[in-house]
């Protein structure tokens, strides 16, 4: 009787013990993401560009992991509001960012950032990237060359909006202006659909637009497009040359999306997550949406994503050091 007991005893305080063990054996996948719906910070406004090409997405993720996002916009400060709050949340995999170009730009335009984009942040997968381009009154230019002339037959008579100081629109411009060599003045707004409406106001005479928002009024004919910033000519306007094509080197500016994770989240967790979003990418459905809003495919890997973004740094702190932006 007492062996018995014992030899239960002993059985029992063995498993009391091996649970946690056996527990902490499973991969961070076999128990991810089960526990909660995951946060998704988008450090802008819904609607924005960010936004509407994450929502379709992640949509379609949630159906593949069998777990909901949800979507909170947090925008403030250039973006660096919502970046601050993903940058200190749990490293779980509970917590993911959404974001632009402007990940690789604050770090050169803020002096003073509560985080570190390369140190406190883990690349997953671009969602896409997106030419911009450059939109004119019509009838104000003949073409991109026009323009440049008569830029440079009254140095800073031309004037050019932006999305604000820093923003991806401003460097875009930034670029073609150092490219094409001539002086123009900056206004600056507090979002791109400012911007926009002072060029089709007629009050700028350029603005380099997303894609997007730009297509559909090039098409009515209350825009003209002069050129595109990306390596090759876009489908949605197949007889707009790039800047490079119409005569100026080093002009393009690839403005892109992508998705990542507060540091220190689990490798596997990174991967899986990776691999999940490629795979909605290609999901039939999901790919026309995508292509729909201008995106063209960027295939990375994290680790080449991590990669990327330290080379986007420096060549933005380059540009931003030409254009002579002063830092917030």
């Amino acid at each position: 009787m007492i062996t018995r007991r014992l030899i239960a005893g002993a059985l029992l305080l063995a498993g009391t013990f091996a649970a946690p063990h056996q527990a902490s054996a499973q991969s961070s996948t076999q128990i991810w993401p089960t526990r909660q719906p995951i946060r998704l910070i988008v450090p802008f406004p819904a609607g924005s560009a960010i936004d509407t090409i994450a929502r379709p997405i992640f949509e379609q993720v949630s159906k593949q992991i069998g777990q909901s996002f949800v979507f909170e916009n947090r925008p403030g400060a250039g973006g660096t509001l919502g970046m601050g709050i993903a940058a200190r949340a749990d490293a779980d995999g509970y917590t993911l960012l959404v974001n632009s170009s402007v990940h690789t730009i604050v770090p050169t335009t803020y002096t003073k950032l509560p985080f570190d984009t390369v140190r406190d942040f883990a690349g997953i997968v671009p969602l896409g990237q997106f030419p911009n381009v450059l939109v004119a009154p019509p009838g104000r230019f003949k073409n991109v060359q026009d323009l440049v002339a008569k830029a440079k037959e009254k140095p800073g008579s031309l004037n050019y909006g932006s999305g604000g100081v820093g923003a991806a629109t401003h460097l875009n411009a930034e670029r073609f202006r150092l490219s094409a060599g001539f002086e123009v003045t900056h206004i600056p707004f507090k979002g791109a659909p400012e911007a926009l409406r002072e060029v089709l106001g007629g009050r700028l005479d350029f603005y380099f637009a997303p894609l997007l928002t730009a297509v559909p009024l090039i098409q009515a004919k209350q825009l003209d497009g002069l050129a595109v910033s990306s390596l090759q000519r876009d489908d949605a306007l197949p007889d707009v040359p790039t800047t490079r094509e119409a005569g100026y080197p080093d002009s393009e500016y690839i403005f892109w999306i992508g998705a990542f994770a507060p540091v220190g989240v689990p490798k596997d967790i990174v991967t899986r997550l990776h691999d999940e979003i490629v795979k909605a990418l290609a999901e039939p459905s999901v790919k026309e949406v995508v292509k729909k809003l201008g995106a063209n495919p960027m295939p990375l890997t994290p680790a080449a994503y991590d990669a990327f973004i330290k080379t986007e740094i420096e060549s933005n702190a380059k540009l931003i050091k030409a254009a002579g932006i002063t830092p917030n």
